[in-house]
């Protein structure tokens, strides 16, 4: 689960972490008065679960609180389209007004977890501001990383050795460890994925701010947050995503034709790596899990077929716990609830495998039976294929 930016420095500002002084306006009249008790001016910020906004236009420095109330304006219900989102963007519901920060340098700084370690690890560059991507492709020696065990957790000898690297000094360099310490703290007691400041800033004054926060908080972790989870703004959410999520139900939309619907997420994996590799982009990752019910199935199916991109299915079950009779019925009960009427490729083993073939057979349902993946992907490629019961 992600969070604004605005919820994230809240919690940095518990911990001491310093972030510059805001409001959240979802207003145009908000963003002005917000900007009117600044002194007039500032920074507002669209607040949505995607970076690249400044490029997309999506913040802006303004100079008076009209400016500011008309930029709103026209951030305020439009959907901002940026480098990490689709092209149908995200909307904007609220936008985070702040005072000005006097920037003498840029820097970034992230925890994220790191799976050759396989434990967190602390992310920084001197070269902050910009996307760490492109800093990380053209010059890998500017990216500095410590890697954190976590039996002793992030250490003050690390914090203060990545604060000289990044070219703190005195007052700033302590400021600047501290301020790594707090982001770790921020990190573990929040069970999160992931935790970004870019850019963290030296002022002029020799202080270090943390000029923008992105938050990733473990979704299956939530269930220790109830305070974080009442954070989360589905508006940000592909729909189907967070339809699957509330149903327990792995799910993550991809951009293909191919509705899957797989028990395992290995056998998912490896289900649209074979349906690529034929030339049938899939149009989700579904893991319906090894002990779904008819009607879980059925809920599952459903999604899929919810996408207006999905032309066929494909159904890939290793019947064990989940027999393949049961994930029949559940996809004939879904295609009857929709009154679908996509083709299906199928291929079953497993547990009362010839049940499940002749419920689909059965269905009145468009339906292709194959023994083996590879025949599946065949079956699902463009051009004839042979269709067996």
């Amino acid at each position: 689960m992600k969070l604004h930016e605005y919820q994230a420095k809240a919690i940095f500002a518990e911990q001491g972490i310093p972030v510059p002084n805001g409001k959240v306006a979802r207003t145009p009249d908000e963003a002005a008065d917000a900007l009117e008790s600044f002194g007039g001016r500032g920074v507002v910020k669209a607040q949505v679960h995607a970076g690249g906004r400044g490029l997309a236009g999506g913040v802006k420095v303004v100079g008076s609180p009209e400016e500011g109330r008309d930029f709103a304006a026209g951030l305020l219900g439009s959907r901002l389209v940026t480098h990490q989102t689709d092209s149908g963007g995200v909307p904007v519901d609220s936008v985070l007004v702040e005072e000005l920060a006097d920037i003498d340098r840029e820097m970034y700084v992230a925890l994220t977890m790191d799976r050759d370690h396989r434990g967190p690890v602390l992310i920084a560059s001197a070269a902050g501001g910009m996307s760490i991507e492109e800093v990380a492709a053209d010059d890998p020696d500017a990216i500095i990383t410590e890697a954190v065990e976590p039996g002793l957790g992030l250490m003050p000898y690390q914090c203060r050795r990545v604060a000289a690297r990044l070219g703190l000094t005195d007052v700033a360099a302590r400021q600047g460890a501290d301020i790594l310490g707090a982001l770790y703290r921020v990190f573990m007691a929040n069970d999160c994925t992931l935790v970004e400041v870019n850019p963290l800033i030296a002022t002029g004054d020799g202080g270090v701010v943390a000029l923008d926060a992105k938050m990733d908080v473990e979704d299956d972790a939530l269930f220790r947050h109830a305070q974080l989870h009442e954070l989360r703004d589905r508006s940000q959410e592909d729909p189907l995503e967070a339809r699957a999520a509330d149903d327990d139900i792995a799910y993550v939309s991809l951009d293909g034709s191919v509705g899957c619907l797989v028990n395992g997420a290995g056998l998912a994996m490896a289900t649209l790596d074979v349906a690529n590799a034929a030339g049938a982009a899939p149009a989700n990752f579904l893991d319906v899990g090894g002990g779904a019910s008819e009607e879980k199935v059925a809920t599952a199916v459903g999604i899929i077929l919810s996408d207006p991109k999905v032309d066929r299915v494909l159904v890939n079950i290793f019947g064990g716990i989940l027999r393949c009779d049961i994930a029949a019925r559940g996809i004939v009960m879904a295609y009857e609830e929709r009154g679908a009427t996509q083709p299906l490729v199928v291929r079953m083993l497993g547990t009362n495998l010839e049940e499940g073939k002749a419920i689909l057979a059965q269905s009145g349902l468009d339906v292709t039976f194959t023994d083996t993946l590879t025949e599946a992907a065949a079956a699902l490629a463009p051009g004839p294929s042979v269709r067996s019961a």
